[in-house]
């Protein structure tokens, strides 16, 4: 009978753990395995392959040396399959963990992942990685082991969907600045903006010509207006003077004399 230092030491064992043994005796509902523990293992019919198994002796016998995983430790026995377990149960599945897999098969659409799951996870060709993917196989083939973050999973549909590119580092474009890139276009190419300016300097120099035309033609036409008043101003009085002589003669007609 096991003591329970002996059953402390078989309970260590963790589920999935691989362990080498030999068949010690079968039976109807399965067989009895050495597996160097303090408790006997025993394998159930069902846990002897992933095929339906009619008869215990068409796949082990007795002194056989099998290869056996720990499904649970029972006080009185350690629980063992010849299925190899999955990596990771639906249970053990959740988003945001990281997984590592192989491509198994490539779509239109995306890869598939073997990540030892019961159904391999799906990569979209969005989330291969950073910038514009055409089709998967420009960045991926079969066989290639890949390390992806599950982004969802569906346990009723089985469904999960991992992303290879959110375990890459983001790729940030360089924009020169607005002044640069406007420089740099300038130098291969006229715009109507650079030819304005070209044309502008000219056009000060028109407007500065014609301002001094103006000012000269002004001062002419100053000059004119000056010298036509002087003239003016000297031939007033001689009128007036031969206009007081019409007078004096006009009167002394009419006007009577003594005599």
């Amino acid at each position: 009978m096991a003591t329970p230092e002996d059953i402390a030491s078989v309970t260590a064992l963790e589920p999935k753990t691989k362990l080498s043994g030999k068949i010690l005796k079968t039976t109807l509902a399965g067989a009895l395995v050495d597996v160097g523990q303090n408790l006997p293992g025993v394998i159930h019919i069902s846990q002897l392959s992933k095929d339906a198994v009619n008869k215990v002796e068409d796949v082990i016998k007795e002194g056989q040396a099998v290869d056996v995983w720990v499904r649970r430790v029972k006080k009185d026995r350690i629980e063992l399959t010849m299925i190899e377990p999955l990596a990771l149960e639906w249970k053990e599945i959740e988003p945001d963990m990281v997984v590592k897999g192989k491509i198994v098969r490539l779509e239109a659409y995306g890869a598939f992942v073997d990540i030892g799951a019961e159904r391999p996870g799906m990569v979209h060709v969005s989330e291969l990685t950073h910038g514009y993917v055409k089709t998967p196989s420009e960045v991926v083939k079969e066989g290639d082991e890949v390390e992806a973050k599950v982004l969802d999973v569906n346990r009723k549909k089985k469904q999960i969907r991992l992303s290879i590119k959110a375990l890459e580092p983001e790729i940030v474009e360089f924009k020169p600045a607005k002044r640069e890139r406007e420089e740099k276009k300038g130098r291969g190419k006229r715009t109507p903006k650079n030819e304005a300016a070209d044309i502008a300097p000219q056009d000060e120099a028109k407007e500065a010509e014609l301002t001094v035309m103006q000012i000269a033609w002004q001062e002419a036409l100053d000059k004119a207006n000056t010298d036509r008043s002087f003239k003016m101003k000297r031939m007033k009085p001689n009128t007036s003077q031969e206009q007081e002589d019409i007078i004096s003669r006009t009167l002394e007609k009419r006007l009577p004399t003594g005599g």
